[in-house]
């Protein structure tokens, strides 16, 4: 092996062994409760995410526009099993929902129905799945996909109608998007503001570049020390 710059090689051969003994520093389990860094990392920015993602009192606002409002409508579910999971969440509410089959006939106040669902959503949100479970007697995760299901399936029926079936629909999807959803999604993790982690959050990002830089640095002064060169060939002249 011919090295052409032993100082450059060696600065490139502790750059490199370092950002290594790092990278294993980064998959070791000790960055609190047995997590690996990228784990850390990931539930840090999970965290963040749930933290801006409550617009639960913001959509409850919105149904003050629907509370003279009756929701019609049928509602086709996928299988018997999720029918019947629909009609026990629904009923709680709409006591006269009715199941014929996969088919569920719910006609009842929109915005009490709407609001239970943005309650559930704001218990799952916090984390407090135990208080959906005892409103239904079935897994709180299961009990938020039915509301789901039942409510995508009134939206679609009422796409198919009026225009004030069609802002009928916009209401269930907002509820769908920005209740349902992120509190499902983000169940049993903790939210925080990236106030609350501004310090932790800008050092990590600045760690990700100079990280990034670190390695680079250390490819360029091996390259270096091997004599292998970058820079622009001269100019060959004609005789």
């Amino acid at each position: 092996m011919l090295i052409a710059d032993k100082k450059t090689m060696s600065l490139g051969l502790f750059l490199g062994l370092t950002f290594l003994g790092v990278l294993v520093l980064i998959f070791s389990p000790v960055w609190g409760q047995g997590k690996n860094g990228l784990k850390f990392s990931d539930r840090l920015f999970n965290s963040l995410a749930k933290g801006s993602a409550y617009f639960i009192p913001e959509v409850t606002g919105n149904l003050k526009k629907f509370e003279n409002q009756q929701l019609v409508v049928s509602v086709k579910m996928k299988d018997a099993g999720e029918a019947a999971s629909a009609w026990k969440v629904l009923s709680k509410t709409a006591p006269n929902t009715t199941m014929q089959g996969v088919v569920l006939k719910v006609q009842t106040p929109m915005a009490p129905l709407l609001g239970a669902a943005l309650r559930d959503a704001d218990s799952m949100y916090f984390n407090k799945g135990r208080e959906i479970g005892q409103r239904y007697g079935m897994d709180e995760q299961k009990a938020m996909e039915s509301w789901y299901g039942a409510l995508k399936g009134a939206s679609k029926a009422l796409q198919k109608g009026s225009r004030n079936n069609i802002e009928q629909s916009n209401i269930i999807e907002e509820v769908m998007t920005k209740a349902i959803e992120p509190a499902y999604n983000f169940y049993k993790i903790p939210a925080e503001k990236i106030s609350q982690r501004a310090w932790l959050v800008t050092g990590m990002l600045l760690f990700y570049i100079l990280y990034t830089l670190w390695w680079g640095f250390a490819i360029y002064f091996l390259c270096e020390g091997f004599g292998l060169s970058m820079s622009k060939a001269k100019t060959k002249r004609e005789v």
